[in-house]
C-alpha cells in the first residue's frame, strides 16, 4: 500500500473530510519530513508510515476541537500540529513558533514547497514574541506542564477570548488542579487517533 493510499485508509476511520488536494499535500509534508529528518535530526520518528499515525494523524484529530481563527503553535518543532493543521483549514492563520534555527528552516522550506499562504514560521523564545494582535489560540504539545504552557504564554491572547489548547497523553488532574487562580480550565477532551497506542486528550484553558 502506498503511503498516500494509507493515509486515506487512516483517514477513513475518522469524521474527518479532506480533500485529495490536502492528502496529497500531507504526504509532501512527510516526504520532506523524512528526507530532512535525516540531517536535521527533527523527529525520532523515523518511519514515514508512524508519521502518518503519531504526527498527521495525532494532529489533524485536534482540529474540530478549535475555535477562532488565528492560533501560534508554540514550540512546534518540526510544526506540529501546526502544519497538518494549516493544511486542514486554510483559513485558519497559523505562527509556528521556535527557539531552534534548523526546524525553521525546515518550517520555511515545507511553506515554500507546499505553498502554504496561511503559515509564517518565526524563529524566537516565546517570551520574547510579541504578536501585533493577540491571537484566538495558543496551540503546543511541547510543554511539560500546563503550569509552565500558561506562564510563558499567557501575553500571545486575549483574556476574554483567548483559549490556551494544549495536546497531552493522559489526563492530567494533577497539573489541572496545580494551575494559578486567573486560569480556568473550559473542557478536556479525550481524542480518538486510530491506531495510536497510547492516551492523547486536549486541554482547553482561558484566562480571567
Amino acid at each position: 500500500m502506498t503511503l498516500k493510499a494509507k493515509l486515506v485508509s487512516l483517514i477513513s476511520e475518522t469524521p474527518l473530510e479532506i480533500s485529495e488536494q490536502q492528502v496529497d499535500l500531507l504526504i509532501q509534508y512527510v516526504d520532506l519530513l523524512v528526507k530532512w529528518n535525516k540531517a536535521y535530526n527533527l523527529t525520532s520518528v523515523r518511519d514515514p508510515e508512524e508519521m502518518l499515525v503519531k504526527h498527521i494523524l495525532d494532529s489533524l484529530m485536534v482540529g474540530p476541537q478549535l475555535h477562532g481563527k488565528s492560533f501560534i503553535d508554540v514550540g512546534t518543532g518540526p510544526g506540529l500540529p501546526g502544519i497538518p493543521l494549516a493544511i486542514l483549514y486554510p483559513e485558519y492563520s497559523f505562527v509556528l513558533l521556535d527557539s531552534l534555527g534548523k526546524r525553521i528552516t525546515f518550517l520555511r522550506q515545507v511553506v515554500f514547497q507546499l505553498k502554504l499562504t496561511n503559515v509564517k514560521p518565526v524563529l524566537s523564545r516565546v517570551e520574547e514574541y510579541q504578536p501585533e494582535i493577540p491571537f484566538d489560540g495558543v496551540l503546543s504539545r511541547a510543554f511539560s506542564s500546563l503550569n509552565d504552557m500558561v506562564s510563558w504564554c499567557q501575553h500571545l491572547i486575549a483574556t476574554e477570548t483567548g483559549r490556551f489548547f494544549a495536546l497531552k497523553g493522559q489526563y492530567p488532574l494533577e497539573e489541572i488542579a496545580a494551575l494559578p487562580d486567573n486560569i480556568k480550565l473550559v473542557i478536556g477532551s479525550e481524542i480518538q487517533v486510530p491506531h495510536l497506542v497510547g492516551e492523547r486528550h486536549l486541554i482547553e484553558l482561558k484566562k480571567i
